[in-house]
């Protein structure tokens, strides 16, 4: 399957990105009301969001230059090889 290059569906899985997430998000506290709770999912949210950001931003621009990730599992292999390195 070839990726997806069209900005208009880009947008499409972006904004379907944000509505999976708030509406998990939004059922979790409606289950579970926990001041508590809603205080760790907004921290889990802001700690993965910072690591997709390290994993190829951060890596691609800083740290190895030359390399392109194509997705989490080509991260996890880049890593994986320069730890045995």
């Amino acid at each position: 399957m070839p990726d997806i290059t069209s900005p208009t569906l880009l947008w499409i899985k972006f904004g379907l990105f944000v509505l999976v997430g708030l509406l998990a998000s939004a059922l979790a506290l409606f289950f579970y009301p926990d001041l508590k709770l809603a205080a760790l999912l907004a921290i889990a949210i802001w700690a993965f969001a910072r690591a997709y950001y390290f994993a190829f931003y951060v890596i691609e621009h800083y740290v190895d230059p030359s390399f392109k990730f194509a997705g989490l599992g080509s991260f996890v292999r880049y890593a994986l090889r320069k730890r045995r390195e």
